[in-house]
Parts: C-alpha cells; structure tokens; sequence
C-alpha cells in the first residue's frame, strides 16, 4: 500500500527475531517523514525530537506502551495504532491457552512423542474440566479488566455453561450491564475462581496486580491465563506459585521482562507458555498492516489518522508548527 502511493519505504531489519538497534532506530528517524514502529522498540521522546519535521508514529500493534505519547503530543507529534481488530484473535487465543492448561494439552502431546503412551489407564494426565463435566458443577471463570477483550472472552464462556464473573476499575456499569457477567471485588474474584483471565491495561495501578499475595488468595485448583500485559504478573512470585501448588497452572503468552522469562518458568510441567501469538492469525494480521499503512498515509499527508491514541494533539500548537515545517519540506 505504501509504495503504490509512491513512498520511499525502508526497513530497519529484515529478521524479525533481531529487533532493531538503537542506532539504526536514530539514524533512520532523521531521514523519515513517518515511522511505523512495532512494540519492541522503545520510542522515547529524544528519538522523536531527532527529526523536527517528523510527521508521525504508526504502531503496527494495538498496544503502544513502548512510546512516549506524552512526549510525542508535546513535540506536536500524532500516535496511531491498530485497536479492535485483533479482539476476537486474542479471545480466541485465551480460550485455547485456557483449555491447553486445564486438559493438560502440551504435557500430553511430549508425552505422546516422547513414546511414553503404552497403555491407556484411569490416572493418566487428569486434568481439569472447564463446563460442568462429571462432578456436574459449573465452574466460575473471573476475568479481570472487562473491555473489548474481556467480554469477548465471558461471551465464549457462555457456551461452557461457566459462571463469569469479572473486576475492572472503570467498567463496572459495562460488567453489570453486560447480562453475562456479575460484579466482584478482586479479593473474591480471586478467591472463588476456578479460572482467572487477565485483560486490564498496563497501569501503575495493575503493575504486578498479581503478586504473592493475589496467588496465595485463589484455590490451589485455580488455573491463571494471561494475555495482556507481562508486568501484570509478577513473574517470579508465579514461579513459586506453581513449584509449590499455590495453583494449579498458568497459560502465559506475555512476559515480564520479554523475550526473558524469569528464572524457572520454563521449568513449571503445570505452564503453559507461548511466545506473544494472541494476535498471530493471518486475517488478523493482515488486517493490522493495512491499518498500519492507512494511518501512515494519513500521518504523510497531514490528514488526522484514523486511530490516533492522541487525538487532542491536533489542535495544538506545537502539531500546527510541525505541520508547517513539514510543509516547507514538501
């Protein structure tokens, strides 16, 4: 889409499992009119400010917590990125993880290619039932931050014959309007889940929301699944968590410090561990290059982007001051 609109495009690294150096980053931002950026790349402000006629940043994700959007909107810089489109493909992915953890999915598949199956028998890799199953309880799933992700998640869950119940600092009117969802404080979400699910934004307040404490409060049957953000889980207290059965397992696709996990998950037999893929389907993903290109032409023709993340910077002053910088270039 770029280069049939005639743009000069020019990749920082053609392997995806390199990144970029930051050196590259800064010798390439000062020749560009517009970066597309993936989250991998810390964009702070003083990369920004390298090129004054800058035009804008293009996330090709739908987070943006790499960029510093309160420095961008300060040096009159527009922030786009790639929301709602990939709802569906991470609830998708929840539920995949959710299932692989409670049946045991990856434990049985080495165990399969490992030789090891000789005989079917009555103790083999029992795992969790997530619909009533044979001890006829419904099971209770709590999900914690309740936006797009979070109900679509509670949507599939309906078909399991769960109870849902779900905690969010600011959606509590959207859970209790939901009709599939009920209300809870967080200690009780924790304590009475079978299943908890974790989709809130990356804030001060849920950095590390689930720590030693929050995983000593659920059942030792409990099965944590996480999809949003890798700091919300402190990590090594998950480590311990599930050497010493505080829990029963966890189905991870985001990490602390990533690509790194902490010292011994790798190690956890009841973790379920994949590398970021929530998004990794290629409808899903083409759909957000598309995105990724529209609002970058957008961001190259001076035109408000249609998923800005900081809208307001249009109307202000350092924005009109770029804007004519970037036209006396033209």
């Amino acid at each position: 889409m770029l280069e049939r609109a005639g743009v000069d495009v020019r990749v920082g690294t053609e392997r995806e499992d390199e990144g970029v150096a930051p050196s590259v980053m800064l010798e390439g931002i000062q020749w560009c009119d517009v970066l597309v950026s993936l989250l991998t790349e810390p964009i702070d402000r003083a990369l920004l400010a390298a090129n004054p006629k800058l035009r804008g940043v293009a996330q090709y994700a739908v987070g943006f917590n790499n960029i510093d959007v309160a420095g961008a909107t300060a040096l009159g810089l527009p922030v786009s990125n790639t929301p709602d489109v990939l709802t569906d493909s991470t609830a998708d992915l929840t539920w995949a993880l959710l299932l692989a953890a409670a049946r045991r999915i990856p434990e049985a598949q080495e165990y399969m290619k490992a030789g090891r199956y000789k005989l079917w028998g009555p103790n083999l890799l029992l795992g969790a039932d997530v619909s009533p199953g044979g001890n006829g309880r419904r099971k209770i799933l709590g999900i914690i931050g309740y936006g797009r992700i979070g109900a679509a998640v509670a949507k599939r869950a309906v078909g399991f014959d769960m109870d849902i119940i779900a905690y969010d600092l600011h959606a509590r009117a959207a859970i209790d309007s939901s009709g599939i969802a009920r209300w809870a404080e967080l200690e009780d979400l924790l304590a009475q889940s079978d299943f908890v699910s974790l989709h809130p934004l990356l804030t001060k307040e849920t950095h590390h929301l689930i720590n030693e404490r929050a995983l000593k409060l659920m059942k030792p049957t409990a099965i944590l699944v996480n999809v949003s953000r890798g700091p919300v889980i402190d990590e090594a207290a998950l480590v311990r968590a599930l050497n010493e059965r505080w829990i029963a397992g966890a189905a991870l696709d985001v990490f602390e410090h990533e690509p790194a996990m902490a010292e011994g998950l790798a190690n956890c037999e009841n973790a379920v561990i994949v590398p970021h893929i929530a998004s990794a389907s290629v409808g899903t993903r083409d759909k957000m290059a598309t995105m990724a290109a529209e609002n970058a032409l957008a961001h190259l023709r001076g035109e408000r982007a249609p998923n800005a993340v900081n809208a307001e910077v249009y109307s202000s002053v350092a924005y009109r001051e770029r804007a004519a910088r970037a036209l006396g270039a033209t």
